[in-house]
């Protein structure tokens, strides 16, 4: 899919996925997080580490590889780092391979505001468009973008969901949050 029908993709799938009806007719608004958990080795990370953290080289997320090297975790499980809703679930080539996107609401200060997490790298999707997700739930496996790297998980966080896809790097961070930071700093009470 050529990356400007991707994007254009992903804007629509997000506005489908917060006007979604519920059985009786009803919107079914999108619920606020209960709390961020980390993608891999869940809910506390457990036998992987960030190799390359948001910021280090313009990194633009967080790159999460097994205790264990090389390919070791290839095939293990990546959940959903909160609940939301799927906006994004495609196998875009290149130096990505299969992607996920979920929106989530969160409540602070400010009030209600959509966060968006992006799943990269992928081997598998097991989620599809506009699906509701829940904190932990599996949403795909650990790949390497289809023989580009080593297996591991590229995880990024949007403040401002339906962003280009973009190339993972970047001096300009407006929009982005530091995953690992942003995790700690929601972990469910």
């Amino acid at each position: 899919m050529p990356r400007r029908a991707t994007v254009v993709a992903a804007a629509a799938a997000l506005l489908a996925v917060l006007c979604i009806t519920s059985r009786r007719g009803r919107e079914a608004p999108l619920p606020v997080a209960d709390g961020f958990d980390f993608p891999v080795g869940a809910p506390d990370g457990a036998g992987y580490y960030d190799a390359q953290p948001f910021g280090t080289d313009f990194h633009l997320g967080g790159d999460w590889n097994g205790v264990g090297g090389g390919d070791s975790d290839r095939g293990a499980p990546v959940t959903a780092i909160a609940d939301g809703a799927v906006t994004f679930a495609v196998d875009v080539g290149g130096g990505w391979g299969n992607v996920v996107r979920i929106a989530h609401r969160i409540r602070d200060a400010g009030g209600d505001r959509l966060v968006e997490s992006l799943y990269a790298h992928l081997d598998r999707i097991d989620v599809a468009v506009g699906q509701r997700v829940r904190r932990g739930a599996p949403i795909g496996t650990i790949g390497d973008a289809h023989g580009q790297y080593l297996a591991h998980l590229h995880l990024e966080l949007r403040a401002r969901p339906g962003l280009p896809l973009g190339e993972g790097y970047a001096a300009e961070t407006t929009g982005y949050l530091d995953p690992t930071a942003f995790i700690r700093g929601h972990r469910p009470r």
